[in-house]
This record gives C-alpha cells, sequence and structure tokens, in this order.
C-alpha cells in the first residue's frame, strides 16, 4: 500500500503539475508522462535480473524505495530543473523494485499451486489502496495547487514503506534465486556490483528524460527484448515449457493493446476529462485525480470478489482460464472506450460530456484490468520456466512500459486543448476513441478464436504425467 502511494501521486498529477505550475506545453506534457511510463514500466525488465543476480528481491525493493523517498522530496522544491532529477531517482526505484514484490510473492507458491491467483488478486486489491490514498491525496492538493505539500506527502508515504520492509525483512526472504547459490565472496561482489548499477542508473535516467529520440530507443529496446524471447522458445528443449512459452508471447501481443489503451488515464483520457466531460455531480466538483479512484474503487472492492467468484465458479464445474479471461479484458476494454463517443453525441450545448460516460468507461476499463493484470503475473509463475522467470516476469512489465509510448502517441493526435473550446475537440476525440474502441473489440474476438489453440499449449508438469 505504502509502496505505491508516491506512484499515485506522480501518475496521476505529473500532467497536471507540468502544464499549471511548470507551464509545459500540454503536447510536451504529454509526451513527458509517456516517457514516465516507459521508464517506470521498461525498468521492470532490468528489476527481475538484477533483484534476482546481485542485490536479492528484498534489498532492491528497499533500495529502490529509498530512491522514491529522495525523488519525490526532490519534486517538492518546485522547479523543471528538480523535476527532471525527482524523476530520474522516482523512476530508477519504481522501475526496478516493482518486480521485486511480484517476485517474492510468486516463489511463495508452487507453479501448480491454484492460491496464486488468489494471493496476487489480494496483493493487487492492497497496492490499489495506496492508490486510492494517493489520487485522493493529489486531488485534494489540486484544488488549491499545494503540489509541494502533495510531494512531501508522498515523500512520507514512501518511507513508510522501507520501515515496513525492515520490521517484516525475515518474512519477504528470497527463496529461489540465482543468488542464493552464490558463495559469500561472489556474494559480496554481486551485490557491491549491483549497488553501482542501481546509483549509477539515476545520472543516465535523468539524461535520457531530456532526449528527444529516447522514445525511439525504448520501442527499440522492446524490440530486442521481443526477439530476444522467440529466440528463447525456438531453442527450448523442454517441449512443454516451450508450449507454454508460446502461449505467453501470444497473450503478451494481447496484453500490449490493452494497456496501450489503459495507459491513456492520466494523458489524453485526463485532458479529454478536464476540458471536454461536466466535472460538476450533484453540485459537487470532481478533482481531476479523483477519477482515477473509479479504478481503484472497482480493483479494491472487486480483486478479493472476482477471487473468490472464481474459486466457487471452478467447483460448481466452470472452465475458467487465462486465455478466456484475457479475451474478455479485450473487449470490455474497446466497450470502455467506446462508451465516450456515445457520451460526446450526447453533450449539452457547450459540448461538455455528462460525467456519467466518462464514469462508464472507467468502471469497464477496470473490470478488464482486474482479469488481466493480476491473473498476467500468476500467470509467469505457472508458465515460465525457471531459468527465465525473472526475465519472464520483467518482460510482462516492459509491455506496459512499451504500452505507455503507444497511449502518448495516441494522445498526440487530438488538438492542443484549451479552456472552453470542448466543441472544436469532441469530433477528433469521438474519431480517435471510436477507431481504438473497435479495434480492441476485435483483438478481443480474434483471441476468443485462439482460445482452443492456446489451451492445447498450456500444460501443467503434472498433467503431462497423468496423461
Amino acid at each position: 500500500m505504502f509502496s505505491t502511494l508516491g506512484f499515485a501521486i506522480l501518475y496521476s498529477t505529473l500532467v497536471l503539475y507540468a502544464t499549471k505550475h511548470l507551464h509545459f506545453p500540454a503536447v510536451e506534457a504529454s509526451a513527458l508522462m509517456g516517457v514516465f511510463g516507459a521508464f517506470n514500466y521498461g525498468l521492470h525488465l532490468f528489476g527481475g535480473y538484477l533483484g534476482g543476480r546481485f542485490l536479492s528481491n528484498r534489498n532492491l525493493f528497499v533500495g529502490g524505495m529509498v530512491l522514491q523517498v529522495i525523488g519525490c522530496a526532490a519534486i517538492s522544491l518546485g522547479s523543471a530543473e528538480m523535476l527532471y532529477w525527482g524523476l530520474a531517482f522516482f523512476l530508477t526505484g519504481s522501475g526496478l523494485n516493482v518486480t521485486c514484490i511480484n517476485m517474492m510473492l510468486t516463489q511463495r507458491f508452487q507453479p501448480e499451486d491454484i492460491r496464486r491467483e488468489g494471493a496476487f488478486l489480494w496483493n493487487y486489491a492492497g497496492m490499489n489502496i495506496g492508490f486510492f490514498v494517493g489520487f485522493t491525496a493529489a486531488g485534494q492538493f489540486q484544488l488549491t495547487e499545494s503540489y509541494s505539500d502533495l510531494f512531501i506527502f508522498a515523500t512520507a508515504g514512501n518511507f513508510m514503506a522501507i520501515v515496513l520492509a525492515v520490521l517484516n525483512w525475515k518474512s519477504i526472504s528470497d527463496l529461489n534465486t540465482p543468488l542464493l547459490t552464490s558463495s559469500t565472496a561472489d556474494y559480496k561482489r554481486r551485490f557491491i556490483a549491483g549497488l553501482i548499477i542501481l546509483v549509477g542508473l539515476v545520472p543516465l535516467v535523468w539524461y535520457l528524460l531530456q532526449c528527444s529520440w529516447t522514445e525511439k530507443l525504448v520501442k527499440f529496446i522492446c524490440l530486442l527484448v521481443a526477439i530476444t524471447l522467440v529466440y528463447l522458445t525456438v531453442v527450448h528443449k523442454d517441449q512443454r515449457e516451450k508450449n507454454n512459452m508460446k502461449a505467453y508471447l501470444i497473450l503478451t501481443i494481447s496484453s500490449l493493446v490493452f494497456w496501450s489503451l489503459y495507459q491513456m488515464a492520466p494523458n489524453g483520457l485526463q485532458l479529454f476529462a478536464v476540458n471536454n466531460v461536466d466535472l460538476v455531480v450533484f453540485g459537487f466538483t470532481v478533482a481531476p485525480q479523483w477519477i482515477q479512484n473509479i479504478n481503484t474503487v472497482v480493483i479494491v472492492v472487486g480483486g478479493p470478489l472476482m477471487s473468490a467468484l472464481f474459486v466457487k465458479l471452478r467447483h460448481q464445474g466452470w472452465d475458467i482460464d487465462v486465455p478466456k479471461q484475457f479475451s474478455a479484458s479485450l473487449i470490455l476494454m474497446g466497450l470502455g472506450f467506446l462508451a465516450l463517443p456515445l457520451g460526446i453525441l450526447l453533450a449539452d450545448g457547450k459540448g461538455m460530456v455528462p460525467f456519467f460516460w466518462l464514469f462508464l468507461s472507467y468502471a469497464l476499463q477496470s473490470v478488464g484490468e482486474l482479469l488481466i493484470s493480476p491473473v498476467g503475473y500468476a500467470m509467469i509463475g505457472r508458465m515460465a520456466p525457471r531459468q527465465y522467470q525473472g526475465i519472464m516476469m520483467g518482460s510482462w512489465m516492459l509491455i506496459t512500459g512499451l504500452a505507455s509510448l503507444f497511449a502518448g502517441d495516441f494522445s498526440g493526435m487530438i488538438p492542443e486543448p484549451s479552456e472552453g473550446a470542448a466543441i472544436s475537440t469532441n469530433a477528433a476525440y469521438s474519431t480517435l476513441f471510436s477507431q481504438l474502441g473497435w479495434g480492441t473489440v476485435a483483438v478481443g474476438v480474434v483471441l476468443i478464436v485462439l482460445i482452443p489453440y492456446l489451451r492445447r499449449l498450456i500444460k501443467d508438469a503434472e498433467k503431462v504425467v497423468v496423461e
């Protein structure tokens, strides 16, 4: 809960802080938000490798939280220069340590243990309590534009995550990583090298945040990772594990489509909400960041409920598996975006869209997220060969970083927003949302067609023995 607090505040406030306080153009702020997501999620890939082989997952988690504390404190100083340094510290920390949480959790279960899915749903719900608190605080401070106090609040929250990790140090120890097989001398050498890498990444991220070609570089790295995963799949010897890796690659592509739309929430969708949606509900003004809480409430309440529902339905003989959940999530995401053009059609004389349609869109997207995100994490523990578990977990999260860049590209397809310009931009929004919505529904339908094939690929070791 505490580890996600700072990210929630930056995720929901960065575009507004950049435009309203630092007076960045909206296009430049959207591009910065895209790179923010790319680095945060992109470094997850490296975090899986660094934690399992150099620092240990729990050491890297605490080290990453220290960098997040420094980053939020720097941003609270309120200048553009400190924004870039603060983001460099924060993104290095958050980018590397999130994979550690998932790795520490997935190691608590055997590959065939069906409790893993429930554990990740509960974990996901807990993380989203942190998002709820962060979004709520961000909205409250946004109404008075007290950005310095907001980032100090984020600093304190992140520090509490360090305290809790230290108090539960033995409970979060690594159980099954390559680092555990190292000798004492080798462990020390790896630890020192890991610290150097951790600190050295900060100036590198600071530099890349300010380069115009960074987005292309990240996309190229993602392409290399994809080629590497395909190669590892082709040359893998164990046929059962090879089939699982094939299924992983197919599901990863569908995940990219889902997250490319989902990552528009703090970017294009937020600008749409601020400039084209009537945010006065029953006489009460909704702060832009509070809209994100539609998502968190659905996750926090729906996560445990969905976990219990799936257990009950499976006991009754329902066949609810990963391919079905993924295809349903894509269709829900598509319907969420298709709700927005309908709302635009029902806009008032000034072009302002009723808040209900934005609410409906976020609710549909959030249910789709429950079907794909925690299930996706649990899927890695089941399908990934032991030697590839870290890189496949990191790659799964890297997809979200690439999706953030695509979300920035989509957000840049609309005219520059301005006060009172809802009518002039509604048509562009409607076209964009319709194309994205129908395209995502189509991908979901294709995935439904592939369900029988994916089921043949995905096999547990015990099932193979029985057959």
